[in-house]
């Protein structure tokens, strides 16, 4: 029901997601048409609203009111009380911002992609016709490397600098002239904005010039600028600031009452000196709060809003200053930060999501419950691809073959290399998977030896550290089917329990042991080891107990006909000669109970299914060890600038986005970039230090990460630093393309070519800068911060150490760093696992695969179709063309096994597929 006494204007405001305008005409409000979304005069004020689609089904409003430099005062708070009508008409969840032109906040720039550039003169509602005369010549500034502010300066040459971008817009020609002292970012950002230009105002007909600061020489175009200027006179350097940087103040909490301000005297904020029928104003300096009680009326809303303009008037306070208005509730980030101990946001309880009967029990109860489907988890990559996992042990890794890599213990790292095929071309995706009980030394191993193997892989990588109990779920689709057991088999485990005197809880088919069964379907399914007390029960899963002679299957009360089917199929993994005995929980027998040790309370409520948080781009910057990250806001695959870092925070998976240009020395650095972020939890989101963690080098980027941009792949594909690809884009010339196999560490030098065999791999160096300087024309090229050490050998940095500063399975938490060993691993050093040995076990060794299929046990092709319903013990489904043969290979697949195995991943499955081998 629309409120009363709220503008006829703003009727069904709110309703869908999108951008809805309107403007202060004549002291009445008007409806901005779409199609002249972006453009503001700078003698009127506008009121935006943004409403976005969340993930978890719910609208977030964002109110923004812009005022024109040349906007009557009246405009101007007509504008600011409106704004607080839609707000209440919204429920008061909204966040307002005050916009003020040339400094309007990165959030309300973001919604005019690639910019807004106000013009002379007041709105009217009314139809114009085309301006008739000559064009005028103007020139615009453009500052920002995302978000990019376009402000129009008189047209003289004292206007120019060395520091920013210009674009000269002329009948004919629009020139962009690049300052020296400028960023590629930068240069690129305001491509787009003259790409914007010609489209908009040229009908694309204009020609584009690009001039450089400071060279002129055989240019004749730079001739043509600078005569439009008069002629060439070199642009004069700024003085140097002598002015030293003031530290920001403390934010001082002010209360308003009947338009005064009443400073509070506290010696800390905090949440409770906030009143619900109060304002308060928050002074942090270069940003003002004012945060209104959920109980205070429009009225007294509209008053502290005077109080504010009063107060940034007689403080003589810049217009720069971004004001925020925010309602009880629906507090930001930022401000929330100011306070100590701000509580942290209980789950969301706006829905319970259920299935079937469970739904209908909680409807029953009155909750206002929506009935989702069976969760069934699709793959986001071909789920037909190569597994290969190696255990980690004593800084060395061994192979598992395709029966053992189905157990993961959790006092063990592994090393997982999934590969598969897309686009006729192989991806390899790495993980390192650190068991909840592993030592550091393994991790660190698990790290240092993942980076490694990324260097000796011919095609495209992704790598990934996780962290047991925390996996995505591609992680376990790859798997298809898993189990994680309790204890360890690497050395340095056994090595801790010994010293630490604990008991090895390692797996055992003849001792007590209680799994958990999850999944979603036959080809996502685990069977996780829990200790075998009946409190680890849950009625909201699946159970298998084991004693020394049998099975019990136990099925909670609010599980489904899914979970059941998967228990079946989990069972015949454990051990599928064993009897087992099916309980439903509510009837179980007393010696199902005894086995456990009794029976003890266990949670009984249904485990609710996490809302899904929204993605938030970050442009990354490390400085002194503290992360800094400042979001992009509406973010789109152009943001992916090839001279940055970025990471997207999808709440429980982190991807660190490293552009080819970007001076970042390595993959172990990226990881601990992504730790940083996780630690620094700058949106306040209770982010957990598990949480997986991505490095995706640019070019490389997989299905499931493309999958939250409208993805265009033939500009992941282009050539040249951000600055070239918008420049082919914009003069229409045909834009170089490049092998997307590139990744972090991958040179141009010989030394690519020979890192594979003998002493020259490639090393990971700790010792220079993470990221190049923002404001530098030139960035360092990837080929300059590779090195390798004396023997050649990637050693274990200090970066991996960096992040396992203590372990979860040993009790010294004054561990550090510096306490690790420092000499080279034995893998780096062991002939065992030679560089060359390494290769082949990432890569494969195609003289080995085929020595080992000459040993293996041949059978016939009728036999080893996937269609033949023949069921062969002992042989490995992944492999079916190893058992023929040799000369019925030779007939099927018209080539011997040696030159088979040198074809890529993909051509061989292909083969395989079409013979029904796979």
């Amino acid at each position: 029901m629309w409120s009363h006494g709220v503008d006829e204007a703003f009727r069904g405001a709110g309703a869908k997601a999108g951008l809805e305008i309107w403007c202060i005409e004549n002291l009445r409000l008007v409806l901005v048409r779409k199609s002249s979304h972006g453009k503001f005069l700078s003698g009127s004020a506008y009121i935006v609203l943004n409403t976005a689609m969340l993930r978890s089904g719910n609208y977030q409003h964002d109110i923004h009111y812009w005022v024109g430099k040349d906007a009557e005062e009246d405009d101007s708070t007509m504008a600011s009380d409106k704004a607080l009508e839609l707000d209440a008409a919204l429920g008061s969840r909204a966040v307002h911002y005050k916009e003020v032109q040339g400094n309007e906040t990165e959030r309300f720039l973001s919604y005019f992609k690639p910019c807004i550039i106000p013009i002379e003169g007041v709105f009217t509602s009314e139809l114009q016709g085309d301006r008739n005369g000559a064009y005028r010549i103007t020139l615009l500034a453009c500052k920002g490397d995302h978000a990019i502010h376009v402000k129009e300066v008189p047209f003289s040459r004292s206007s120019l600098n060395h520091n920013d971008v210009f674009i000269l817009d002329t009948d004919s020609k629009i020139f962009l002239f690049s300052g020296c002292n400028s960023s590629i970012q930068e240069r690129a950002k305001a491509l787009e904005v003259v790409q914007y230009i010609n489209e908009n105002q040229h009908g694309g007909r204009c020609k584009v010039a690009t001039i450089e600061d400071g060279k002129f020489v055989g240019d004749s175009d730079a001739g043509e600028f600078w005569s439009l200027f008069g002629g060439y006179a070199p642009i004069p350097r700024e003085s140097p600031n002598t002015k030293q940087d003031e530290k920001p103040s403390a934010a001082k909490l002010f209360g308003v009452h009947k338009c005064k301000l009443l400073p509070l005297d506290s010696p800390s904020l905090a949440k409770g000196l906030l009143s619900s029928d109060r304002c308060y104003l928050l002074d942090c300096d270069a940003e003002i709060f004012l945060w209104m009680g959920k109980t205070t009326l429009v009225s007294e809303r509209k008053a502290a809003i005077l109080a504010v303009e009063e107060f940034m008037h007689s403080q003589d306070r810049h217009v720069s200053i971004h004001t925020t208005f925010l309602t009880e509730g629906s507090e930001t980030v930022k401000f929330k930060s100011y306070f100590k101990d701000w509580p942290q946001n209980t789950a969301p309880s706006l829905y319970i999501e259920g299935r079937g009967k469970v739904a209908a029990i909680f409807k029953h109860q009155g909750y206002d419950v929506k009935e989702i489907p069976e969760d069934d988890y699709q793959p986001i990559i071909d789920s037909n691809g190569i597994l290969r996992v190696w255990r980690v042990n004593c800084h060395d890794i061994t192979p598992l073959s395709s029966t053992e890599q189905a157990m993961l213990y959790r006092g063990d790292c592994y090393i997982v290399k999934y590969t598969y095929s897309e686009n006729d071309k192989d991806n390899n995706l790495f993980y390192a998977w650190l068991g909840s009980n592993s030592t550091s030394d393994d991790r660190v191993d698990a790290i240092s030896i993942m980076t490694r193997m990324t260097q000796l892989i011919k095609g495209s990588y992704v790598m990934a550290q996780i962290c047991e109990g925390k996996e995505p779920p591609l992680f376990f689709s790859i798997f298809q089917s898993l189990i994680i057991l309790k204890g360890g088999l690497s050395s340095g485990y056994k090595l801790f329990l010994s010293e630490q005197g604990i008991a090895d809880e390692a797996f055992d088919k003849d001792i007590i042991a209680l799994f958990r069964v999850q999944g979603s379907s036959p080809s996502n399914m685990q069977a996780i080891q829990v200790d075998p007390v009946s409190c680890s029960l849950n009625s909201s899963y699946c159970y298998i107990l084991q004693d020394q002679t049998s099975f019990f299957t136990w099925f909670g009360s609010l599980s489904s006909t899914t979970d059941h089917d998967l228990v079946d199929r989990l069972l015949d993994q454990l051990n599928p000669l064993k009897h087992s005995t099916s309980v439903r929980e509510g009837n179980e027998p007393d010696i199902f109970w005894n086995i456990l040790g009794g029976k003890m309370d266990y949670p009984k409520e249904k485990v609710i299914k996490e809302h899904v948080e929204d993605p938030h781009l970050f442009a990354c910057i490390l400085e002194e060890g503290d992360f800094k990250g400042k979001e992009i806001f509406n973010f789109t695959q152009d943001d992916l600038t090839t001279e940055d870092v970025l990471l997207l925070d999808c709440h429980s998976e982190i991807y660190v986005w490293v552009g080819q240009h970007a001076s970042l020395v390595s993959p172990e650095k990226a990881l601990t970039l992504g730790k940083k972020f996780l630690e620094a939890d700058i949106l306040l989101e209770g982010l957990l230090q598990e949480s997986a963690i991505y490095v995706i080098p640019e070019g490389n980027e997989p299905p499931f990460f493309t999958r939250y941009f409208e993805w265009d792949t033939s500009k992941s594909n282009m050539h040249g630093n951000s600055f070239e690809k918008k420049l082919a884009i914009v003069k229409g010339s045909t834009p170089i393309t490049e092998s997307p196999n590139r990744g972090i560490q991958k040179t141009h030098s010989r030394h690519s070519s020979e890192g594979l065999t003998g002493h020259s791999l490639i090393k990971s160096s700790t010792s220079e800068g993470l990221f190049m300087e923002r404001g530098s024309a030139a960035p360092t090229r990837l080929s300059t911060y590779v090195s390798l050490n004396r023997h050649g050998f990637m050693e274990q940095t200090s970066v991996s150490r960096e992040l396992f500063i203590t372990s979860p399975g040993q009790s010294n938490e004054n561990s550090s760093p510096e306490d690790a060993p420092s000499e080279s691993p034995s893998w780096a050093k062991e002939p065992t696992n030679s560089p060359a040995k390494l290769e082949a076990m990432v890569i494969g060794d195609n003289e080995e695969n085929c020595d080992a299929d000459n040993e293996l046990q041949t059978f016939p092709y009728e036999l080893l179709k996937v269609s033949s319903g023949t069921a062969l013990a002992g042989i490995d489904v992944t492999r079916r063309e190893a058992y023929l043969s040799i000369e019925e290979f030779k007939v099927k697949f018209g080539m011997n096994k040696k030159a088979f195995y040198k074809l890529p991943k993909w051509k061989q499955n292909k083969l395989k597929q079409a013979l029904n081998l796979f």
